[in-house]
């Protein structure tokens, strides 16, 4: 199975090295000329979009927003102007449901199907090969991809029909993104106590309070390392995907609404290329502390 794959990024790139190592043909594309170079000589090899299309089974995506996404596969010269029907397209992007059902109609027209697979785990699990996928799609569709996911990914499950995907990943970002606020509030809370921020993590990691988030982001905080492994943009632009969607069901978010003008203001402060775990520098500049190690 020869696979293509756009996108190699800080998720992209150990995603394409994954798949290369469960022993896949792997067509690549990136704006960055070097980052390419790298995947030549890993025995992955440079094509165009519609290079793509013509030679790939599967053709997957993985960039910033769903105009990007929809203009590779159905650009004038994306994927869709060389595939065969039958092929398969992969959006592994963070879009809006209503993004992968425009997508999903565009290919149908043209006999060939289409996922909505966005994944969950960040920079660590796509390094370790353990990404959560969530898709939506046909399911003769997500069968045949799923010895790609199983490459790069500890659990690839298709949650329902196209867009459900897009769903369940808007869901996933409400979940995380409030629980790293709510880390930096607490920590910041903590520090300003006087407490240490790392001792008490460790007195509270194991007991109900314990969560994924909390060991991945209150380490990074107290280190003041916000190298990014998902970006306050990016997840800036999730938030507004969830507000863009809950506004179109009128579901009401009020905490997700209240954290993207967190998210605002740190845009503003100059964070954006930062590590969500910078979120703690919005309440620690509210209560004058710094959350750090003793």
């Amino acid at each position: 199975m020869r696979v293509g794959f756009v996108g190699l990024g800080i998720m992209g790139s150990p995603m394409c090295k994954h798949i290369l190592k469960a022993g896949f043909d792997l067509d690549v594309f990136a704006l960055e000329e070097d980052v390419i170079a790298k995947f030549v000589e890993l025995g992955a090899k440079r094509a165009t979009y519609a290079e793509m299309g013509a030679e790939c089974d599967i053709c997957m995506v993985m960039v910033p927003t769903g105009a990007i996404s929809k203009s590779v596969m159905f650009g004038p010269d994306g994927f869709a102007s060389t595939a065969k029907p039958g092929t398969i397209f992969v959006d592994l992007s963070s879009v809006t449901a209503a993004e992968s059902q425009e997508c999903y109609k565009l290919a149908a027209e043209k006999g060939i199907k289409f996922l909505d697979a966005p994944v969950s785990g960040g920079e660590p699990k796509a390094i370790d090969g353990t990404l959560a996928i969530m898709v939506g799609g046909d399911e003769d569709a997500f069968e045949k991809a799923k010895p790609v996911f199983d490459a790069f990914g500890s659990s690839a499950i298709l949650v329902g029909s196209t867009g459900s995907g897009s769903i369940t990943k808007l869901v996933n970002q409400i979940i995380v993104n409030n629980n790293i606020a709510i880390v930096g509030e607490a920590f910041t809370f903590a520090a300003k106590a006087g407490a240490d921020p790392v001792k008490v993590f460790d007195a509270i990691r194991s007991g109900l309070a314990g969560s994924a988030c909390l060991d991945a982001k209150l380490p990074m905080m107290a280190a003041r390392n916000f190298k990014p492994g998902g970006t306050i943009k990016v997840n800036h632009k999730d938030l507004t995907n969830v507000l863009k969607t809950a506004h179109a069901i009128d579901c009401p978010v009020p905490y997700t609404a209240m954290l993207y003008e967190i998210f605002q203001s740190l845009k503003v402060a100059g964070h954006l290329m930062d590590d969500q775990a910078s979120l703690v520098t919005y309440f620690e500049k509210l209560a004058d502390v710094v959350v750090e190690s003793k």
